[in-house]
């Protein structure tokens, strides 16, 4: 028998070649044959253009549904954004769990990929790529790295600060009610330490999960030497190629490109979301998987938040929860309300204000180190 995941989409048709096609608009997924009482089958998944990410993800659905649980929520009243924020403050929701896309990134200046006219797939002309996410593919990568060096030199870690929305996830693990953050970005800005002295959230990397990587570590594409991303930055600032020390491979930054596997924390989902009893979704169109169907994975009874621009996955496919509350609009401006809701705006504030300091009391005092390196030097 056939053991796969089936993503969680309107219209599912079965095809005899051995794939799937996920609804209208969406692109095949390979699948792996497994025995019945296989948990985990390797599966390839794609976007919507069709490119994919590897990995091991998911059951079949009625396991996913019968486990996890969803649906309405009956004749029950629909929850509001005052009852989650009640709910937070009373510390009804002690183990929370946040998703969060490129939406809660674009008001620290970094462009999201696919906002029409904005984002990076639609200004990468400069670059002559075949077609626009062929610069996160492994395969293009490994034939012509340029593209996606030239871009790294704009997204690499340092160029930005975080912002409100990424404070608040950590202030939520400052009064303990933060049980994981899930995020698709790889600008490290939640990070506590993305690289030394650069201005970061100060979430810590045990209740950090990047599932599409991090420029923070790097490897060799050919000998596997670990680096940190650190070691990068001059020849990424220089507009130019890093090449390994040992066996002059191309050091590669360890996000996850397209055809490439996910990190193993990643699956770190299994145990996480079916505990979770507040799930919030921020700042993501939902249309990466494997990463768009966690949004489902949480126990049908368990609340759920979207602050987003739009509408998206399961709030938008009617499916959703009578538990359900969605902000729309800009995502600072909804994280900004829901902290004035809980009455946390003055901790916030002083979070952020304590934070910039603190950065830049190291800034100040690396170049100190610096400038008495080199009077050393010249003696």
């Amino acid at each position: 028998m056939t053991s796969l995941l089936i993503l969680p989409r309107r219209t599912i048709n079965i095809k005899s070649n051995g794939g799937i096609f996920t609804g209208k608009g969406l692109s095949r997924v390979q699948f792996a044959r497994r025995n019945v009482s296989a948990k985990c089958v390797p599966v390839q998944k794609l976007d919507l253009e069709g490119h994919g990410l590897s990995g091991m993800w998911g059951c079949w659905r009625s396991v996913h549904r019968g486990f996890f649980g969803g649906g309405h929520g009956g004749t029950k009243q629909n929850m509001t954004l005052e009852d989650i924020a009640k709910g937070i403050r009373e510390r009804e929701y002690k183990r929370i769990v946040v998703m969060a896309g490129a939406g809660i990134s674009t008001p620290s200046g970094i462009p999201d990929f696919r906002s029409p006219g904005s984002g990076l797939y639609d200004n990468l002309q400069q670059y002559n790529l075949p077609y626009a996410e062929a610069i996160f593919e492994i395969n293009y990568f490994n034939h012509n790295p340029k593209p996606f060096f030239a871009l790294a030199k704009e997204l690499y870690p340092g160029n930005y600060r975080p912002n409100l929305a990424h404070y608040f996830i950590r202030l939520l693990h400052d009064k303990g009610q933060l049980l994981r953050m899930y995020t698709q970005n790889i600008d490290g800005l939640e990070r506590n330490s993305c690289f030394f002295s650069l201005p970061v959230a100060g979430i810590p990397a045990v209740k950090l999960v990047e599932a599409h990587g991090t420029f923070a570590t790097a490897t060799c594409t050919v000998c596997r030497r670990e680096y940190q991303g650190e070691d990068l930055r001059s020849d990424i600032m220089e507009g130019t190629v890093p090449h390994c020390s040992q066996c002059k491979g191309v050091i590669k930054p360890d996000v996850v490109f397209f055809g490439e596997e996910l990190p193993q924390h990643f699956f770190l989902y299994l145990t996480d979301f079916p505990i979770a009893d507040l799930l919030i979704v921020m700042g993501t169109s939902l249309e990466v998987e494997p990463f768009a169907s966690l949004s489902s994975a949480v126990r049908g009874s368990v609340s759920r938040l979207l602050i987003n621009r739009d509408l998206v996955g399961p709030f938008a496919w009617g499916s959703s929860r009578y538990s359900d509350v969605a902000e729309l609009g800009d995502v600072v401006s909804g994280v900004r309300k829901l902290a004035d809701t809980l009455g946390w705006m003055p901790e916030l504030e002083a979070l952020m204000c304590d934070e910039s300091q603190k950065k830049l009391l190291i800034l100040e005092q690396n170049l100190k180190s610096q400038l008495g390196h080199s009077q050393d030097k010249s003696l």
